[in-house]
């Protein structure tokens, strides 16, 4: 109705100052074409007034103001015209304009009482409006996707708290219904609540680590430093050395130079789940593979392992909290390493690429920025 209002007064304004301008230009028209010498007499006959000689100059003020006031009545009376008409289609131009802003105030209002399914998906020209409605349904479906991943990992994360908790009760429940349990008995409950606190402690440190990481992904990184990954890879190996040994697993290392800048504590845990898992989810007597290099501007580190076939088109959502392969089982780990390692990786705009093996096992390839001297 503004906008209405807006365009009416527009309209009138501008038929007014047409008519101002048409009445200057009509006056000075007849001033200039009605001319006598000085003292001629011209036969007239005035309105309410005989017939008779009238000096000239008495006849072209009379035909002025005649022109001016037939003019300035009929203006006027046009000038009301187009406000009205200005007024008219401005309402018309701004509903049909403006209209897709209400689809947008009511989606907004629905999505607001907690519903996030609502899109606007307005269609016709591609306009701003188009634009602004498009934008808006893209963060919505950011917004959605990032509510549900949410909710699965809360889900996830009491499921994974829940699992150890159980063990914990059913084992002291089943003991104390027992008054005559043997020590013996007892010994072995004790073992089991403490490998079921181990695991659930575990777990609540990865939470943790993965929480602080992910906030340095949005606020940066707390501690930046020269940083030499080749280093990580020799303390990771001898980290993991008794488990790869246990289980029959040969490691590979080849750390060739790879200079970057980051936090030496993360890039260190970024080596050491990387080679874990390679040895954790592997086969008896299989071989792991752990490499480091600089590739142009960029530090490659690269881990992969021989194991189970996997499938190329869901291995990517190995990196998705507590999603496990089909090797792995609710014993072992936590199912936040590898959600861990990508964090890690984002904190220091690097990127991460997880392929399958054909002849069966993971090849993880992480790409950080290369430390030169101008990023120093």
């Amino acid at each position: 109705m503004r906008l209405a209002l807006a365009c009416a007064f527009l309209s009138a304004a501008v038929s007014v100052i047409g008519l101002l301008l048409s009445l200057i230009v009509v006056d000075n028209a007849i001033a200039d074409a009605l001319q006598f010498p000085e003292g001629t007499l011209i036969e007239a006959t005035l309105p309410g007034q005989p017939q008779s000689p009238l000096a000239s100059s008495d006849v072209i003020n009379a035909i002025r103001a005649n022109a001016n006031q037939t003019l300035l009545a009929r203006g006027l009376l046009i000038a009301v015209f187009a406000g009205c008409l200005g007024g008219a289609a401005g309402y018309i131009i701004a509903a049909r304009a403006l209209g897709p802003i209400a689809d947008v105030t009511a989606t907004a209002r629905r999505i607001s009482g907690g519903s996030l399914d609502e899109r606007i998906a307005l269609g016709g020209a591609r306009d701003e409006l188009r634009d602004l409605a498009d934008t808006f349904d893209a963060m919505l479906d950011r917004l959605d996707r990032s509510f549900d991943a949410q909710r699965r990992f809360v889900s996830n994360a009491s499921h994974e708290l829940r699992t150890p908790l159980s063990v914990i009760r059913t084992e002291v429940d089943v003991t104390l219904s027992d008054p005559d349990a043997p020590p013996d008995e007892l010994r072995r409950m004790g073992e089991v609540v403490r490998d079921a606190t181990d695991r659930a402690g575990s777990l609540v440190e990865s939470l943790l680590a993965l929480a602080r990481i992910e906030a340095q992904v949005q606020n940066g990184l707390d501690n930046i430093e020269d940083v030499e990954l080749a280093d990580a890879v020799p303390r990771a190996v001898h980290a993991v050395g008794p488990e790869a040994e246990a289980a029959g697993v040969t490691l590979h290392p080849d750390a060739g130079a790879a200079p970057v800048r980051g936090d030496v504590h993360l890039l260190e845990q970024l080596v050491a789940n990387l080679l874990s898992n390679a040895v954790r989810h592997n086969t008896a007597g299989g071989q792991a593979w752990v490499s480091t290099r600089t590739d142009g501007r960029w530090v490659v580190l690269s881990v992969s392992n021989t194991g189970q076939q996997l499938d190329e088109s869901s291995v990517t959502e190995l990196l998705r909290p507590f999603k496990r392969a089909a090797d792995r089982t609710a014993a072992e780990g936590t199912g936040l390493g590898l959600s861990i390692v990508d964090a890690i990786v984002r904190a220091h705009q690097g990127s991460i690429a997880l392929t399958a093996r054909p002849e069966g096992g993971l090849e993880v390839v992480v790409r950080l920025p290369a430390r030169t001297a101008d990023r120093k």
